[in-house]
Protein backbone atom coordinates (compact mmCIF):
# COMPACT_ATOMS: atom_id res chain seq x y z
CA UNK A 1 0.00 0.00 0.00
CA UNK A 2 1.44 3.23 -1.24
CA UNK A 3 0.34 6.78 -0.39
CA UNK A 4 -0.16 9.57 -2.44
CA UNK A 5 -0.61 13.64 -1.78
CA UNK A 6 -4.27 14.98 -2.42
CA UNK A 7 -2.09 17.87 -4.29
CA UNK A 8 -0.29 15.07 -6.80
CA UNK A 9 3.19 17.33 -6.60
CA UNK A 10 4.86 14.52 -4.26
CA UNK A 11 6.14 10.75 -5.10
CA UNK A 12 4.54 8.09 -3.66
CA UNK A 13 5.25 6.74 -0.44
CA UNK A 14 5.35 4.40 2.06
CA UNK A 15 2.40 4.63 5.26
CA UNK A 16 5.98 4.86 7.36
CA UNK A 17 7.17 8.05 5.58
CA UNK A 18 3.70 9.40 5.57
CA UNK A 19 3.09 8.93 9.39
CA UNK A 20 6.76 10.12 9.58
CA UNK A 21 6.13 13.21 8.00
CA UNK A 22 2.52 14.35 8.28
CA UNK A 23 1.90 16.59 5.82
CA UNK A 24 3.11 16.28 2.33
CA UNK A 25 6.08 18.40 1.07
CA UNK A 26 3.48 19.87 -1.30
CA UNK A 27 1.23 21.12 1.35
CA UNK A 28 -1.42 18.73 0.83
CA UNK A 29 -2.64 15.44 2.54
CA UNK A 30 -1.69 12.13 2.78
CA UNK A 31 -4.18 9.35 0.73
CA UNK A 32 -3.81 5.62 0.46
CA UNK A 33 -3.53 5.06 -3.58
CA UNK A 34 -6.41 2.20 -3.35
CA UNK A 35 -8.67 1.56 -0.93
CA UNK A 36 -8.86 -2.43 1.00
CA UNK A 37 -11.62 -4.35 0.64
CA UNK A 38 -12.86 -6.54 3.30
CA UNK A 39 -15.40 -8.82 2.76
CA UNK A 40 -18.03 -9.44 5.53
CA UNK A 41 -17.07 -12.72 6.52
CA UNK A 42 -14.11 -11.34 7.63
CA UNK A 43 -16.18 -8.40 9.10
CA UNK A 44 -18.33 -10.43 10.82
CA UNK A 45 -15.27 -12.78 12.14
CA UNK A 46 -14.52 -9.59 14.44
CA UNK A 47 -17.33 -10.22 16.41
CA UNK A 48 -15.77 -12.45 18.78
CA UNK A 49 -12.74 -10.66 18.72
CA UNK A 50 -11.14 -7.82 21.40
CA UNK A 51 -10.56 -4.81 20.53
CA UNK A 52 -7.28 -5.30 19.98
CA UNK A 53 -7.39 -8.17 17.47
CA UNK A 54 -10.29 -6.07 15.68
CA UNK A 55 -7.56 -3.41 15.26
CA UNK A 56 -5.27 -5.54 13.84
CA UNK A 57 -8.03 -6.80 11.44
CA UNK A 58 -8.05 -2.99 10.08
CA UNK A 59 -4.60 -1.89 10.17
CA UNK A 60 -3.25 -4.55 8.25
CA UNK A 61 -4.86 -3.61 5.27
CA UNK A 62 -3.34 -0.08 5.55
CA UNK A 63 0.26 -0.62 6.87
CA UNK A 64 1.71 -2.90 4.90
CA UNK A 65 5.40 -2.17 5.84
CA UNK A 66 4.02 -2.73 9.23
CA UNK A 67 4.11 -6.62 10.35
CA UNK A 68 1.47 -8.07 12.39
CA UNK A 69 4.01 -8.90 15.35
CA UNK A 70 4.88 -5.34 15.14
CA UNK A 71 1.23 -3.90 15.07
CA UNK A 72 0.09 -5.87 17.88
CA UNK A 73 2.77 -5.04 19.88
CA UNK A 74 1.49 -1.26 18.88
CA UNK A 75 -2.26 -1.87 19.59
CA UNK A 76 -1.50 -3.94 22.94
CA UNK A 77 0.65 -0.87 24.20
CA UNK A 78 -1.97 1.57 23.06
CA UNK A 79 -4.99 0.00 24.26
CA UNK A 80 -3.48 -1.44 27.27
CA UNK A 81 -5.95 -1.80 30.40
CA UNK A 82 -4.95 0.14 32.67
CA UNK A 83 -5.36 3.17 29.88
CA UNK A 84 -8.63 2.27 28.81
CA UNK A 85 -9.75 -0.34 31.10
CA UNK A 86 -11.86 -4.15 29.53
CA UNK A 87 -13.80 -2.73 26.44
CA UNK A 88 -12.08 0.87 25.13
CA UNK A 89 -15.17 1.48 23.12
CA UNK A 90 -18.34 0.23 24.68
CA UNK A 91 -21.75 0.32 22.23
CA UNK A 92 -24.48 1.38 25.05
CA UNK A 93 -28.16 0.92 23.79
CA UNK A 94 -30.04 3.88 24.88
CA UNK A 95 -33.03 2.90 22.83
CA UNK A 96 -34.70 0.57 20.24
CA UNK A 97 -32.91 1.82 17.52
CA UNK A 98 -29.95 4.32 18.85
CA UNK A 99 -26.79 2.90 19.90
CA UNK A 100 -24.28 5.57 21.45
CA UNK A 101 -20.35 4.32 20.64
CA UNK A 102 -18.42 5.68 23.85
CA UNK A 103 -14.83 6.91 22.52
CA UNK A 104 -13.69 8.51 25.99
CA UNK A 105 -12.70 5.95 28.05
CA UNK A 106 -9.31 6.50 27.59
CA UNK A 107 -6.75 8.76 29.51
CA UNK A 108 -7.65 11.99 28.68
CA UNK A 109 -11.61 11.04 28.41
CA UNK A 110 -11.88 11.93 25.03
CA UNK A 111 -12.04 10.03 21.62
CA UNK A 112 -8.71 11.58 20.45
CA UNK A 113 -6.99 9.13 22.53
CA UNK A 114 -8.26 6.03 20.68
CA UNK A 115 -5.69 7.30 17.50
CA UNK A 116 -3.15 9.50 19.87
CA UNK A 117 -2.36 6.61 22.25
CA UNK A 118 -1.72 4.45 18.93
CA UNK A 119 0.21 7.07 16.92
CA UNK A 120 3.78 7.75 18.99
CA UNK A 121 4.26 3.69 18.42
CA UNK A 122 3.60 3.84 14.52
CA UNK A 123 5.60 7.18 14.35
CA UNK A 124 8.45 5.82 16.48
CA UNK A 125 8.56 2.49 14.46
CA UNK A 126 8.01 4.49 11.34
CA UNK A 127 10.98 6.50 12.34
CA UNK A 128 13.23 3.32 12.59
CA UNK A 129 11.94 1.77 8.81
CA UNK A 130 12.44 5.39 7.53
CA UNK A 131 15.92 5.87 8.57
CA UNK A 132 15.07 9.22 10.61
CA UNK A 133 17.58 10.08 12.88
CA UNK A 134 16.47 13.55 13.39
CA UNK A 135 14.29 14.42 16.43
CA UNK A 136 10.85 14.35 15.32
CA UNK A 137 8.84 17.71 16.58
CA UNK A 138 4.74 17.21 16.86
CA UNK A 139 3.27 20.25 16.31
CA UNK A 140 -0.36 20.43 17.64
CA UNK A 141 -3.21 22.63 17.02
CA UNK A 142 -5.83 21.96 19.28
CA UNK A 143 -9.68 22.65 19.98
CA UNK A 144 -9.60 21.27 23.69
CA UNK A 145 -8.93 17.75 22.95
CA UNK A 146 -6.16 16.82 20.61
CA UNK A 147 -3.94 18.67 22.35
CA UNK A 148 -3.96 16.68 25.80
CA UNK A 149 -4.15 13.69 24.26
CA UNK A 150 -1.11 14.19 21.92
CA UNK A 151 0.77 15.55 24.98
CA UNK A 152 -0.69 12.25 27.01
CA UNK A 153 0.85 9.88 23.86
CA UNK A 154 4.20 11.79 23.16
CA UNK A 155 5.36 13.13 26.99
CA UNK A 156 8.90 11.67 27.07
CA UNK A 157 9.01 9.49 23.91
CA UNK A 158 12.23 9.10 22.55
CA UNK A 159 13.34 10.94 19.85
CA UNK A 160 10.76 13.27 19.60
CA UNK A 161 9.40 16.78 20.87
CA UNK A 162 6.10 17.81 21.12
CA UNK A 163 4.76 21.51 21.11
CA UNK A 164 0.54 22.47 21.41
CA UNK A 165 -0.87 25.20 20.60
CA UNK A 166 -4.52 26.01 22.11
CA UNK A 167 -6.64 28.92 21.90
CA UNK A 168 -6.52 30.56 25.40
CA UNK A 169 -10.17 31.62 25.69
CA UNK A 170 -11.67 28.60 23.37
CA UNK A 171 -11.69 25.80 25.25
CA UNK A 172 -13.02 24.53 28.54
CA UNK A 173 -12.12 24.55 32.15
CA UNK A 174 -10.95 21.40 32.07
CA UNK A 175 -9.46 20.57 29.05
CA UNK A 176 -6.89 23.97 29.64
CA UNK A 177 -5.66 22.40 32.97
CA UNK A 178 -5.24 19.23 31.44
CA UNK A 179 -3.46 20.91 29.36
CA UNK A 180 -1.44 23.26 31.64
CA UNK A 181 -0.73 20.39 33.89
CA UNK A 182 1.31 18.24 31.81
CA UNK A 183 4.68 16.88 32.66
CA UNK A 184 7.57 15.37 30.35
CA UNK A 185 10.97 16.82 29.55
CA UNK A 186 9.79 16.94 25.62
CA UNK A 187 6.40 18.86 26.44
CA UNK A 188 5.90 22.39 25.75
CA UNK A 189 1.93 24.07 25.58
CA UNK A 190 1.18 27.75 24.62
CA UNK A 191 -1.84 29.49 24.97
CA UNK A 192 -2.48 31.99 21.84
CA UNK A 193 -4.64 34.55 21.55
CA UNK A 194 -7.26 34.08 19.10
CA UNK A 195 -9.25 31.02 17.97
CA UNK A 196 -8.76 27.50 16.77
CA UNK A 197 -8.43 28.59 12.98
CA UNK A 198 -5.56 30.57 14.00
CA UNK A 199 -4.21 28.21 15.71
CA UNK A 200 -4.54 25.90 12.75
CA UNK A 201 -3.75 28.05 10.10
CA UNK A 202 -0.03 29.37 12.49
CA UNK A 203 0.94 25.08 12.16
CA UNK A 204 0.37 25.13 8.70
CA UNK A 205 2.36 28.45 8.44
CA UNK A 206 5.03 26.67 10.23
CA UNK A 207 5.22 23.22 7.60
CA UNK A 208 5.09 25.59 4.59
CA UNK A 209 7.73 27.68 5.61
CA UNK A 210 10.71 26.10 3.95
CA UNK A 211 13.76 27.92 4.77
CA UNK A 212 12.65 27.15 8.74
CA UNK A 213 12.35 23.84 8.18
CA UNK A 214 15.84 23.59 6.54
CA UNK A 215 17.27 25.66 9.10
CA UNK A 216 16.12 23.15 12.12
CA UNK A 217 16.52 20.00 9.91
CA UNK A 218 20.49 21.30 10.19
CA UNK A 219 20.04 21.59 13.67
CA UNK A 220 18.98 17.46 13.79
CA UNK A 221 14.82 18.71 13.79
CA UNK A 222 12.27 17.50 11.11
CA UNK A 223 8.75 18.34 12.09
CA UNK A 224 5.60 15.98 11.56
CA UNK A 225 2.04 16.47 13.33
CA UNK A 226 -0.42 14.48 15.55
CA UNK A 227 -3.42 16.26 13.92
CA UNK A 228 -5.71 14.36 11.98
CA UNK A 229 -3.88 15.72 8.81
CA UNK A 230 -1.27 12.95 9.82
CA UNK A 231 -2.56 9.50 8.21
CA UNK A 232 -1.14 7.86 11.50
CA UNK A 233 -3.72 9.67 13.55
CA UNK A 234 -6.78 9.21 11.31
CA UNK A 235 -6.60 5.07 10.26
CA UNK A 236 -6.95 3.69 13.76
CA UNK A 237 -10.11 5.93 13.76
CA UNK A 238 -11.51 3.93 11.27
CA UNK A 239 -11.37 0.61 13.41
CA UNK A 240 -13.87 1.59 16.11
CA UNK A 241 -17.07 2.21 12.81
CA UNK A 242 -15.99 -1.81 12.45
CA UNK A 243 -15.69 -2.49 15.96
CA UNK A 244 -19.50 -0.56 16.75
CA UNK A 245 -20.77 -2.32 13.64
CA UNK A 246 -20.10 -5.70 14.74
CA UNK A 247 -21.13 -4.85 18.68
CA UNK A 248 -24.72 -3.99 17.27
CA UNK A 249 -24.86 -7.62 15.55
CA UNK A 250 -23.94 -9.12 19.24
CA UNK A 251 -26.39 -6.97 20.53
CA UNK A 252 -28.82 -8.27 18.42
CA UNK A 253 -29.83 -5.26 17.13
CA UNK A 254 -28.93 -5.37 13.27
CA UNK A 255 -28.05 -8.73 11.43
CA UNK A 256 -24.42 -9.20 9.49
CA UNK A 257 -25.33 -7.42 6.27
CA UNK A 258 -27.57 -4.60 7.37
CA UNK A 259 -26.43 -1.35 6.65
CA UNK A 260 -26.50 1.38 9.58
CA UNK A 261 -26.07 4.83 9.73
CA UNK A 262 -23.63 6.84 11.74
CA UNK A 263 -23.79 10.41 13.21
CA UNK A 264 -20.73 12.26 14.15
CA UNK A 265 -20.18 15.31 16.04
CA UNK A 266 -17.00 16.68 13.76
CA UNK A 267 -15.26 20.53 12.85
CA UNK A 268 -12.36 19.13 11.55
CA UNK A 269 -14.41 16.34 9.70
CA UNK A 270 -11.37 13.59 10.57
CA UNK A 271 -13.70 11.45 12.62
CA UNK A 272 -16.69 10.93 10.33
CA UNK A 273 -14.21 10.70 7.32
CA UNK A 274 -12.77 7.54 8.98
CA UNK A 275 -16.44 6.18 8.75
CA UNK A 276 -15.85 7.06 4.90
CA UNK A 277 -13.24 5.52 4.52
CA UNK A 278 -14.82 2.22 6.51
CA UNK A 279 -18.00 2.15 4.45
CA UNK A 280 -15.48 2.63 1.22
CA UNK A 281 -14.15 -0.80 2.28
CA UNK A 282 -16.96 -2.68 2.70
CA UNK A 283 -18.31 -2.07 5.96
CA UNK A 284 -22.31 -1.37 5.48
CA UNK A 285 -23.18 1.87 6.28
CA UNK A 286 -26.44 3.76 4.24
CA UNK A 287 -25.78 7.46 5.70
CA UNK A 288 -22.86 9.44 7.64
CA UNK A 289 -24.83 12.11 9.18
CA UNK A 290 -22.43 15.20 9.89
CA UNK A 291 -23.45 16.94 13.26
CA UNK A 292 -22.39 21.46 13.53
CA UNK A 293 -22.98 23.66 16.13
CA UNK A 294 -23.31 27.04 15.35
CA UNK A 295 -19.80 26.96 13.58
CA UNK A 296 -22.07 25.46 10.17
CA UNK A 297 -19.75 25.87 7.24
CA UNK A 298 -19.71 21.98 7.15
CA UNK A 299 -23.52 21.58 7.10
CA UNK A 300 -23.41 24.75 4.62
CA UNK A 301 -21.26 22.58 2.71
CA UNK A 302 -23.05 19.44 2.35
CA UNK A 303 -26.31 20.90 1.68
CA UNK A 304 -24.73 23.54 -1.14
CA UNK A 305 -21.45 22.65 -2.30
CA UNK A 306 -19.83 25.84 -1.66
CA UNK A 307 -17.58 26.03 0.92
CA UNK A 308 -17.08 29.37 2.58
CA UNK A 309 -15.27 30.19 5.99
CA UNK A 310 -15.64 34.58 5.58
CA UNK A 311 -18.08 34.08 8.51
CA UNK A 312 -18.58 34.79 12.08
CA UNK A 313 -16.97 32.58 14.55
CA UNK A 314 -18.79 31.74 17.62
CA UNK A 315 -17.75 30.41 20.61
CA UNK A 316 -20.16 27.72 22.09
CA UNK A 317 -20.55 25.08 24.64
CA UNK A 318 -18.88 22.46 21.79
CA UNK A 319 -15.86 24.45 21.83
CA UNK A 320 -14.00 20.74 20.17
CA UNK A 321 -16.19 22.07 16.63
CA UNK A 322 -15.74 25.82 17.15
CA UNK A 323 -13.77 25.38 13.32
CA UNK A 324 -14.48 27.02 9.82
CA UNK A 325 -11.32 25.61 8.42
CA UNK A 326 -12.06 21.66 8.07
CA UNK A 327 -8.21 20.60 7.28
CA UNK A 328 -9.95 16.38 6.45
CA UNK A 329 -12.57 17.59 3.78
CA UNK A 330 -9.51 17.68 1.45
CA UNK A 331 -9.03 13.93 1.79
CA UNK A 332 -12.95 13.28 0.48
CA UNK A 333 -12.68 15.99 -1.90
CA UNK A 334 -10.02 13.84 -3.63
CA UNK A 335 -11.77 10.69 -3.12
CA UNK A 336 -14.90 12.42 -4.48
CA UNK A 337 -12.99 13.53 -7.40
CA UNK A 338 -11.61 9.83 -8.64
CA UNK A 339 -8.27 11.10 -7.35
CA UNK A 340 -8.16 14.30 -9.32
CA UNK A 341 -5.47 16.46 -7.17
CA UNK A 342 -5.41 19.46 -9.67
CA UNK A 343 -8.71 20.27 -9.35
CA UNK A 344 -8.45 19.51 -5.30
CA UNK A 345 -5.32 21.84 -5.27
CA UNK A 346 -7.41 24.43 -7.31
CA UNK A 347 -10.18 24.38 -3.68
CA UNK A 348 -7.24 24.75 -1.60
CA UNK A 349 -6.07 27.71 -3.69
CA UNK A 350 -9.00 29.35 -3.52
CA UNK A 351 -10.26 28.50 0.01
CA UNK A 352 -6.48 30.17 0.79
CA UNK A 353 -6.69 32.96 -1.39
CA UNK A 354 -10.68 33.93 -1.59
CA UNK A 355 -12.16 32.23 0.98
CA UNK A 356 -14.11 30.10 -0.19
CA UNK A 357 -14.73 27.36 -2.68
CA UNK A 358 -18.05 25.72 -5.15
CA UNK A 359 -17.27 22.01 -5.92
CA UNK A 360 -18.59 20.92 -9.33
CA UNK A 361 -22.00 19.22 -9.29
CA UNK A 362 -20.40 15.52 -9.64
CA UNK A 363 -18.98 15.98 -6.82
CA UNK A 364 -21.92 17.92 -4.92
CA UNK A 365 -23.99 14.76 -5.62
CA UNK A 366 -21.46 12.31 -4.62
CA UNK A 367 -20.95 14.03 -1.44
CA UNK A 368 -24.72 14.25 -0.46
CA UNK A 369 -25.45 10.37 -1.62
CA UNK A 370 -22.80 9.87 1.31
CA UNK A 371 -23.75 12.51 3.51
CA UNK A 372 -26.20 14.32 5.53
CA UNK A 373 -25.08 17.77 6.88
CA UNK A 374 -27.70 18.94 9.76
CA UNK A 375 -26.34 22.00 12.96
CA UNK A 376 -27.85 22.14 16.60
CA UNK A 377 -27.74 25.48 18.12
CA UNK A 378 -26.75 26.25 21.82
CA UNK A 379 -30.31 25.64 23.34
CA UNK A 380 -30.87 22.67 21.27
CA UNK A 381 -28.02 21.37 22.96
CA UNK A 382 -28.77 21.89 26.26
CA UNK A 383 -32.56 20.44 25.64
CA UNK A 384 -31.21 17.68 24.19
CA UNK A 385 -28.90 16.46 27.35
CA UNK A 386 -31.39 17.50 29.71
CA UNK A 387 -34.45 15.29 27.88
CA UNK A 388 -32.35 12.41 27.05
CA UNK A 389 -31.06 11.80 30.64
CA UNK A 390 -34.54 12.86 32.09
CA UNK A 391 -36.18 10.28 29.30
CA UNK A 392 -33.29 7.55 28.96
CA UNK A 393 -30.98 8.52 32.56
CA UNK A 394 -28.09 8.40 30.11
CA UNK A 395 -25.84 11.68 30.70
CA UNK A 396 -24.56 13.41 26.93
CA UNK A 397 -21.62 15.81 26.85
CA UNK A 398 -22.47 18.81 24.87
CA UNK A 399 -20.42 17.73 21.60
CA UNK A 400 -22.53 13.72 21.93
CA UNK A 401 -25.99 16.44 22.26
CA UNK A 402 -25.04 17.99 19.11
CA UNK A 403 -25.04 14.26 17.53
CA UNK A 404 -28.17 13.33 18.96
CA UNK A 405 -30.21 16.59 17.90
CA UNK A 406 -28.92 16.25 14.68
CA UNK A 407 -30.13 12.42 14.56
CA UNK A 408 -33.40 13.54 15.09
CA UNK A 409 -33.67 16.40 12.75
CA UNK A 410 -32.52 13.99 10.23
CA UNK A 411 -35.25 11.36 11.08
CA UNK A 412 -38.01 14.19 11.12
CA UNK A 413 -36.77 15.21 7.59
CA UNK A 414 -36.37 11.65 6.67
CA UNK A 415 -38.52 9.05 8.42
CA UNK A 416 -35.44 6.79 8.22
CA UNK A 417 -35.56 4.84 11.50
CA UNK A 418 -32.43 2.80 10.10
CA UNK A 419 -30.49 1.84 13.20
CA UNK A 420 -28.18 4.23 14.06
CA UNK A 421 -25.15 4.42 16.03
CA UNK A 422 -24.03 8.00 17.49
CA UNK A 423 -20.58 8.83 18.11
CA UNK A 424 -19.91 10.16 21.45
CA UNK A 425 -16.30 12.06 21.25
CA UNK A 426 -15.68 13.39 25.44
CA UNK A 427 -17.07 12.36 28.90
CA UNK A 428 -19.54 15.28 30.41
CA UNK A 429 -17.48 15.69 33.23
CA UNK A 430 -15.00 17.57 30.72
CA UNK A 431 -17.62 20.20 30.43
CA UNK A 432 -19.58 20.04 33.77
CA UNK A 433 -20.56 24.02 33.49
CA UNK A 434 -22.60 23.40 30.27
CA UNK A 435 -23.72 19.87 31.23
CA UNK A 436 -25.15 21.17 34.91
CA UNK A 437 -26.66 24.53 33.10
CA UNK A 438 -28.52 21.86 30.81
CA UNK A 439 -29.35 19.73 34.03
CA UNK A 440 -30.16 22.71 36.47
CA UNK A 441 -31.16 25.18 33.54
CA UNK A 442 -29.08 27.85 35.58
CA UNK A 443 -25.45 28.87 34.74
CA UNK A 444 -23.00 27.34 36.65
CA UNK A 445 -20.62 29.38 38.25
CA UNK A 446 -17.28 29.85 36.46
CA UNK A 447 -13.66 29.49 37.86
CA UNK A 448 -14.96 26.41 39.80
CA UNK A 449 -13.92 23.40 37.25
CA UNK A 450 -13.43 20.84 40.04
CA UNK A 451 -16.37 21.85 42.65
CA UNK A 452 -18.46 21.62 39.36
CA UNK A 453 -17.24 18.21 38.48
CA UNK A 454 -18.53 17.23 42.61
CA UNK A 455 -21.89 18.81 41.76
CA UNK A 456 -22.41 17.33 38.54
CA UNK A 457 -21.32 13.61 40.17
CA UNK A 458 -23.81 14.58 42.88
CA UNK A 459 -26.58 15.20 40.66
CA UNK A 460 -26.36 11.96 38.27
CA UNK A 461 -24.43 9.35 40.22
CA UNK A 462 -22.20 9.48 36.99
CA UNK A 463 -18.88 8.25 37.90
CA UNK A 464 -15.91 11.03 37.81
CA UNK A 465 -12.98 9.74 35.36
CA UNK A 466 -9.96 9.52 38.16
CA UNK A 467 -7.62 11.41 36.07
CA UNK A 468 -9.88 14.39 35.50
CA UNK A 469 -10.18 14.49 39.80
CA UNK A 470 -6.32 13.90 40.11
CA UNK A 471 -5.78 17.35 37.86
CA UNK A 472 -6.91 19.37 41.18
CA UNK A 473 -3.53 18.76 42.82
CA UNK A 474 -1.11 18.87 39.87
CA UNK A 475 1.02 22.34 39.53
CA UNK A 476 0.15 24.61 36.56
CA UNK A 477 3.65 24.24 34.44
CA UNK A 478 2.55 25.70 31.30
CA UNK A 479 1.48 29.54 31.66
CA UNK A 480 2.33 31.50 28.45
CA UNK A 481 -0.01 32.97 26.16
CA UNK A 482 1.52 34.36 22.90
CA UNK A 483 -0.34 36.07 19.58
CA UNK A 484 -1.09 33.55 16.75
CA UNK A 485 1.31 35.95 14.72
CA UNK A 486 4.45 34.61 17.17
CA UNK A 487 4.12 30.89 16.79
CA UNK A 488 7.13 30.60 14.71
CA UNK A 489 9.36 32.73 16.84
CA UNK A 490 7.94 30.60 19.82
CA UNK A 491 9.12 27.16 17.91
CA UNK A 492 12.17 28.65 17.33
CA UNK A 493 13.25 29.57 20.88
CA UNK A 494 11.83 26.91 22.13
CA UNK A 495 14.12 24.30 19.64
CA UNK A 496 17.30 26.58 18.97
Amino acid sequence: MLYVSTRGKTDLVSSAHAITRGLAGDGGLFVPQNIPAMRMVDIKAMEHKPYTERAIDVLLQYLTDFSEDELRECVNAAYAKDKFGDNPVPLVQVNENTGVLELWHGPTSAFKDMALQLLPHLLTRSMKKTGETNKVVILVATSGDTGKAALEGFADVEGTQIIVFYPSEGVSDIQKRQMITQAGKNVKVFGIEGNFDDAQRGVKEIFGNKAMSDELEKKGYTFSSANSINWGRLVPQIVYYFSAYVDAIKAGKIAAGDAINFVVPTGNFGDILAGYYAKLMGLPIDRLLCASNSNNVLTDFINSGVYDKRRDFYKTISPSMDILVSSNLERLLYNVSDGDAVRVAEYMQRLNNEGFYQVDSDDLKRIQSEFFGAWVDELETKEAISRIYSDYHYLMDTHTAVAWRALEKYRFLTSDETYTIVLSTASPYKFADSVLEALDDKEQPKGEPFALLHKLNEETGVEIPPRMLALEELPVLHSEVIPSDKMELAVMKNLV
